[in-house]
């Protein structure tokens, strides 16, 4: 999949429900109105850069007081949940196993061939507009300081 074929910065966010790594139902549209939301699609839990990368999310307090984040992976809920309690997450992380991929697809992140999301960022407002995104291939990090650079236009103070 192409990273092109990603929502652009100025669509409407699609709303989805999945549920959490506690089984919890969550619907992303319950967020409007309040602070921005980063929603950040990994491909696979326990995985070596998708661990490093949201252990480097959980490690910055000023991005997580600005904004509420959410991971999205294809694994299942349970799965999930192991990770969170190994990588001491405390953000949600939502299962897209099924119907397999489905979230990814509508955002535009999800490799059909590898049966993962690739690794796309969206940061949206409260109006439920995407302000800013990133996506990267399953090997490439991403840098949490664009997340902050980012959240820094929609949060006074930060930055």
């Amino acid at each position: 999949m192409s990273p092109a074929a990603a929502l652009l910065v100025g669509s409407a966010a699609p709303d989805f429900t999945a549920r959490t790594q506690h089984g919890e139902p969550f619907r992303l549209s319950s967020l409007r109105g309040g602070r921005p939301v980063v929603v950040v699609f990994y491909p696979y839990a326990f995985s070596r850069v998708c661990t490093s990368e949201l252990e480097a999310l959980r490690d910055r307090p000023d991005l997580l007081g600005a904004a509420d984040f959410v991971g999205v992976s294809c694994d299942p809920m349970f799965t999930l949940r192991a990770y969170a309690e190994s990588a001491r997450l405390e953000f949600a992380l939502l299962s897209d196993f099924w119907p397999h991929g489905a979230i990814a697809s509508s955002y535009g992140v999800f490799d059909s061939a590898r049966g993962c999301a690739l690794r796309g960022t969206f940061v949206i407002d409260a109006a439920g507009v995407v302000r800013w995104s990133v996506v990267n291939d399953v090997p490439d990090a991403r840098d949490p300081d664009d997340y902050a650079a980012a959240l820094a236009e929609l949060v006074p103070g930060l930055g």
